[in-house]
């Protein structure tokens, strides 16, 4: 059922979203040079690597050093790329992965290998599941790059701190997910962005 409704709502969302999702590209292209996509790669279930879909909110070049974003003000950020950050707009071609399977709408958020190698065995299990595009986590860490902008370390930081507390929130989930509780969670996700 899970997989059903993902099918269901992100090929919806990508119909019903396309006149928005097409004005962020425009923007997108003519705010600074470069793709108005960016295709990281990340580490799905099972321990497979994929291509997420996101839209491109920094400069070209942004991810050659640190992985993690700084603040609402980092200067890699583009100017469209603030907007689209601070509203998630920048998560909306994540539809795509899940329309066609390498995500659900609701599950631990999927994170880069450079950070999956610090992970524990037991950790690993967070990859039994089927990664999101939000989940309990991502609700809780909402602000994460204004708490990392405080650190005197900001990659010591999330590796020893925020990625710690974000990784027992996504054992929680895989271990507890249902329907409706993936549900709660999208309403929960859209009402945490319209308060912001």
């Amino acid at each position: 059922m899970k997989r059903i409704f993902d099918i269901l709502v992100s090929g919806i969302g990508l119909i019903c979203l396309s006149p928005l999702l097409l004005i962020v590209a425009i923007w997108i292209k003519l705010d600074s040079p470069g793709p108005v996509f960016y295709r990281q790669v990340r580490v799905g279930r099972h321990n497979k690597d994929f291509r997420i879909f996101k839209f491109r909110s920094m400069r070209i070049g942004s991810d050659k050093g640190s992985l993690v974003t700084i603040g609402g003000r980092d200067p890699r950020i583009t100017r469209s790329g603030y907007f689209i950050r601070k509203f998630k707009i920048d998560e909306l071609p994540q539809l795509i992965n899940v329309f066609i399977g390498d995500m659900s709408l609701v599950g631990p958020r999927p994170e880069v290998r450079h950070y999956v190698n610090y992970w524990t065995p037991q950790q690993m299990h967070v990859l039994d599941v089927r990664p999101g595009i939000t989940d309990p986590a991502s609700i809780k860490y909402r602000n994460e790059n204004e708490l990392l902008a405080q650190a005197e370390d900001p990659e010591k930081y999330y590796i020893e701190v925020i990625m710690q507390e974000k990784i027992k929130l996504y054992l929680d989930y895989a271990e507890n997910s249902s329907f409706w509780y993936d549900i709660k969670l999208i309403f929960q996700t859209f009402w945490v962005i319209i308060a912001e």
